[in-house]
């Protein structure tokens, strides 16, 4: 059960009903981290901008964008981002044979070396909030400065998500709990 009570349209302040009705016109719902962040519409305006950014407007590839999302939310234990997530992953690409591994917090058996330092890397930044000069210039290598920063940036934009996800107690709809 969240913590926060449903939105209520009535209430919302002309800033916070714009959004609102911005997310209903184009995605149908206001759910996830976005109804959490609806309190403040400044920084829910912002969020969106970024999270749409992150699906359509960058370099790295939204395969390993996907797939770093499940790697951050398995390792946040966030229901809800994996139960949106895992859909889009094994639509841009990422095996089932992964995402299962991610799920059940194994180390999967990559056959794309970009796909294994993308999880590296989240793993990496999730544990230690660094990464380490040997990891950095894999990445850089394999990347380029902009993804880099991009695939960084997004480590922690998600990470976010997770932790509002989580301390709100946003549940997921349906009330199913793909993460044990």
């Amino acid at each position: 059960m969240s913590r926060l009570p449903e939105i209520d349209a009535t209430q919302l302040s002309p800033e916070q009903r714009a959004i609102y009705d911005r997310m209903l016109r184009e995605r149908g719902h206001l759910r996830g981290p976005f109804a959490v962040w609806l309190r403040n519409a400044e920084l829910c305006e912002n969020t969106l901008k970024l999270q749409e950014m992150f699906a359509s407007r960058v370099k790295l590839e939204r395969r390993l964008l996907e797939l770093m999302i499940l790697v951050a939310a398995r390792q946040s234990n966030a229901q809800y981002a994996w139960f949106i997530h895992e859909p889009y992953a094994l639509k841009f690409g990422i095996s089932s044979d992964i995402v299962e591994a991610i799920r059940e917090r194994g180390r999967p058996n990559f056959t794309r070396d970009d796909e294994r330092l993308v999880y590296d890397i989240t793993v990496e930044i999730n544990t230690t909030r660094a990464l380490s000069e040997a990891s950095f210039q894999r990445g850089k290598a394999m990347f380029g400065e902009q993804v880099m920063v991009e695939l960084v940036s997004g480590i922690g934009f998600y990470s976010m998500v997770a932790m509002t996800l989580n301390a709100f107690a946003v549940p997921v709809p349906g009330g199913k709990e793909p993460l044990a």
